[in-house]
């Protein structure tokens, strides 16, 4: 039993990879529904779905929701109106500043932020080998978002919204990186079920606060049976399939590592973006996508020792 145990917390990156990549998956249907829909409501009912769907774990791990100190409640609490509802809608605004793709590089400083975090709050350490990997994995992903090596500014850009715009996707940078160590710190004494399904309904409360009755009311008569559908798969795919697979590799993960494995999300997104856009991958990038994928997967070859703390037990 022990083998299996010890097999599963050596593939834990994977697993928040493979969460990372599915994020990126919904971006055809999520464009779709940005056409006529605002980000926020798009988002409110995102953590509706989802919210409907974990209502199981809320039942089953009502014991433990109610035992959960007021130390964990504020993480738990962080992270559903920080990483999970103001992060996205931060991200999503930057778009309407700068172009997708500046806001997309700021977001390689997650791992940095998350490593940061972990370190000062977590007290975790890093041995040589991770930080080899860990800035490979890096310029990996910078290679693949920008094959030439300086992003490239469109023409007609102003410092005012560059200033918001960049004020903006370094919020979502934040936020995601403190989601990353606020959830690995909270896994330490709750289950990941339970973590995601109190996540999504605590972002869901906030965002009903968020979006005016105006609004929803709006949305919800101009809603069409595409934008459902689309909504739905994107709750499935990037919703709770995802957190699920991403709390449970965390529990097993230590912060840092993670946040190097969640950059699966701008290596995926940039093959969608290159396939709906019918342009082909130059070579710079197709480099840069075997050095993201062989680093992710040499981080997983880390040493127990060196993923999990000895002082963190693991009560998921």
């Amino acid at each position: 039993m022990q083998p299996e145990k010890t097999r599963l917390d050596k593939w834990a990156p994977f697993l928040i990879f493979i969460a990372a990549m599915l994020w990126a998956s919904d971006g055809p249907f999520r464009y779709h529904l940005t056409q006529d829909l605002s980000a926020g409501f798009i988002v409110l009912v995102e953590h509706f779905i989802n919210s409907l769907i974990v209502l199981p774990f809320v039942i089953l791990g009502w014991k433990e929701i109610r035992g959960l100190r007021w130390r964990e409640w504020l993480t738990l609490i962080g992270i559903g109106i920080g990483a999970s509802a103001l992060a996205t809608i931060l991200f999503t605004a930057s778009f309407s500043y700068i172009n997708p793709s500046a806001a997309i590089v700021l977001q390689k400083l997650q791992p940095l932020i998350a490593i940061a975090l972990a370190v000062i709050f977590l007290r975790e350490k890093t041995g040589k080998r991770f930080w080899i990997w860990a800035t490979l994995a890096l310029v990996g992903g910078y290679i693949v978002s920008f094959p030439g090596i300086i992003p490239t500014v469109y023409e007609g850009e102003v410092w005012s919204p560059n200033t918001i715009g960049v004020l903006c996707a370094l919020g979502a940078a934040i936020l995601w990186g403190a989601g990353t160590v606020m959830g690995r710190s909270v896994l330490r004494t709750v289950s990941f079920r339970t973590v995601t399904a109190m996540r999504l309904l605590i972002a869901f409360v906030f965002l009903m606060v968020w979006n005016t009755p105006e609004n929803i009311a709006d949305s919800i008569t101009s809603l069409t049976s595409k934008d459902v559908l689309f909504l739905i798969i994107v709750s499935l795919v990037s919703g709770v399939l995802s957190l699920l697979l991403y709390y449970h590799g965390l529990s097993r993960t230590k912060a840092s590592v993670a946040s190097i494995a969640e950059l699966g999300f701008p290596f995926l997104a940039v093959i969608i973006n290159t396939a709906t856009l019918h342009v082909f991958l130059e070579p710079m990038q197709i480099v840069g996508m075997i050095l993201l994928v062989l680093a992710v997967w040499k981080l997983t070859q880390v040493k127990k020792t060196d993923i999990i703390p000895p002082s963190i037990s693991n009560n998921s």
